[in-house]
């Protein structure tokens, strides 16, 4: 009778034991099969499209485990969370630190002026300074820092609202102190000007006071309204003040503000007081100051600004070629010499003169 497990013929002959005593010296043991370099699919993946019956497997690769996506896949996974991780990081500095901080480093430029002295076609009235204003197109002018009103300052690219408004109010104070100031104008001081200045523009400043010149660069007039307190004298301390500030973003790292105000002083002459020996002696100084501002990040907080450009226009006063500290009006009863400006010749070396002089409208004088 057959033993249990034996097949139901018996032992095939002539083999002892059997034909499995043949292999029962080779034992397939997990390392033999974790080592196999070939391996056959299963019957489930047989039933897909494949070419060969085995596939060659990663010695590495468990047991069972099919073609390897699971390892593969898990490795995709680990690269898409540390590539959500970097965009995260991004998103969170670039929210921290806007992108409308740029480092900008620049120097101040020399500031370029054009001064115009504006020659009366006649005499210059002279009257009481409020019977001139009221026959002036000055009559409506606010007086004072409130002829110079703020625009409604808007966010640029790389600026917010508020360094706009710092950039205008800057701008604002500047022409304040340069135009209306009464220490200023009547020659007492400079200092508040020049602490408003970049550091860079200040050698400029002190060389315009120092030596006078009419060569574009070193005209006193370019920088403030200054009368000689010898010859001039405030006949009414209002000053009546209209005009206009614009802004723009120049670069990612400055923004330009555009001033153009008219300034109308009433003057009389030094030493002498309104209607004294029964005159009415005082008269009206008209100036046109066209300034163009830059302000990069460093001016802003430190409440400093640069000039890039300035155009004055400024009567009545008497054409002339020198060079003066002070703007030189003529006042009541006086008249313009009938010569204009001394020649320019254009082959002269040397720092060259403007010799510019323009003739005030008959319109832009009291009662004209």
């Amino acid at each position: 009778m057959a033993a249990r497990g034996d097949p139901p013929e018996g032992t095939p002959e002539g083999t002892p034991g059997g034909g499995d005593d043949e292999y029962r010296s080779v034992v397939f043991d997990e390392s033999f099969v974790r080592a196999a370099r070939l391996q056959e699919f299963s019957a489930k993946e047989r039933m897909g499209d494949h070419s060969h019956a085995v596939r060659r497997r990663d010695p590495a690769e468990k047991p069972g485990v099919g073609s390897g996506t699971p390892r593969r896949g898990s490795l995709q996974v680990l690269l898409l969370v540390l590539v959500i991780a970097v965009a995260f990081g991004t998103a969170v500095y670039v929210g921290v630190r806007p992108p409308y901080r740029p480092a900008v480093t620049r120097s101040a430029e020399p500031l370029r002026m054009t001064v115009i002295p504006l020659a009366p076609a006649g005499v210059v009235p002279g009257d009481d300074p409020e019977r001139l204003l009221r026959q002036s197109p000055a009559a409506k002018f606010p007086t004072g820092a409130s002829g110079i009103p703020l625009p409604l300052a808007r966010r640029t690219p790389h600026f917010t609202e508020n360094e706009v408004m710092t950039a205008l109010t800057n701008a604002k104070d500047y022409l304040v102190a340069s135009s209306v100031d009464p220490n200023v104008l009547t020659g007492a001081e400079r200092r508040s000007v020049r602490a408003l200045l970049d550091p860079e523009q200040l050698a400029q400043f002190d060389a315009s006071f120092a030596d006078p010149a009419d060569d574009g660069r070193h005209a006193p007039a370019g920088w403030l309204v200054r009368f000689d307190p010898a010859k001039v004298a405030l006949a009414d301390s209002a000053v009546h003040v209209r005009g206009t500030l614009r802004f723009a973003e120049s670069t990612p790292g400055t923004i330009d503000v555009m001033s153009d105000h008219t300034f109308v002083y009433a003057l009389r002459p030094a030493g002498r007081s309104v209607g004294e020996s029964g005159k009415q002696d005082a008269s009206l100084f008209t100036v046109r100051r066209t300034l163009h501002f830059r302000f990069d990040r460093d001016d802003l907080p430190g409440h400093r600004v640069e000039l890039l450009t300035s155009q004055v226009q400024a009567g009545p006063q008497a054409c002339s070629t020198e060079a003066s500290s002070t703007l030189t009006p003529l006042l009541a009863g006086a008249r313009a010499k009938p010569a204009g400006p001394a020649g320019t010749d254009p082959y002269a070396t040397g720092p060259p003169t403007a010799g510019l002089c323009g003739v005030l409208d008959s319109g832009a004088q009291p009662g004209g």
